[in-house]
């Protein structure tokens, strides 16, 4: 009710709700909303989470092509025709890791179509991925604090970029081969 409250009394084509993490689920996901976290009031690194349908229609939706970041696709459509706000509630993410190897396989996975994304979305699109991020920096009392998630956020940020770098060049040697006429 608040993302509706809100727009309709801006007129807010969309609305972020901070999209946190289950820290129930595993270490990996106390790991992964002690991360999340650090994006609370961030502009770059979040997606918007609710939007009016006119608005959703008008930019085609999501991407059916991407795999990896529609959601910051559509976002970064939405900012550049639309003005959008911001609320206090938070959306809880499920699906969160349990094991290193669900961090390797999916963003594996995700790497493989990351071009994509990179392709569409340039400049904002690196940025987004960028692994060294600037809201880091400004939350260093948080890494000082918790040593064993900051232990743990290390390892994350390890197994996630190796996995979906490998990802993204398997894709490209994908690419680079020859076709043959069968698979044209």
């Amino acid at each position: 009710m608040e993302a509706v409250n809100l727009a309709e009394s801006n007129n807010f084509a969309a609305v972020l709700i901070h999209n946190t993490s289950d820290p129930s689920v595993s270490f990996w996901a106390r790991v992964r909303k002690f991360e999340r976290d650090m994006y609370e009031s961030e502009e770059l690194n979040v997606a918007v989470r609710f939007m009016r349908k006119d608005v959703f229609l008008s930019l085609g939706g999501f991407d059916p092509d991407l795999i990896y970041g529609e959601d910051y696709d559509l976002h970064n459509r939405v900012i550049k025709k639309y003005k959008i706000g911001r609320i206090n509630a938070k959306e809880m993410h499920l699906g969160e890791y349990k094991s290193l190897f669900e961090i390797a396989k999916k963003n594996y996975y995700y790497g493989k179509s990351a071009n994509k994304f990179l392709r569409k979305n340039k400049v904002r699109g690196m940025r987004q991925v960028n692994p060294f991020r600037g809201t880091y920096f400004k939350n260093l009392d948080k890494f000082v604090q918790n040593p064993v998630l900051t232990i743990g956020f290390g390892v994350y940020q390890i197994i996630r970029y190796g996995a979906g770098m490998l990802g993204l060049l398997a894709s490209l040697i994908v690419d680079l081969q020859p076709r043959t006429k069968q698979n044209k």
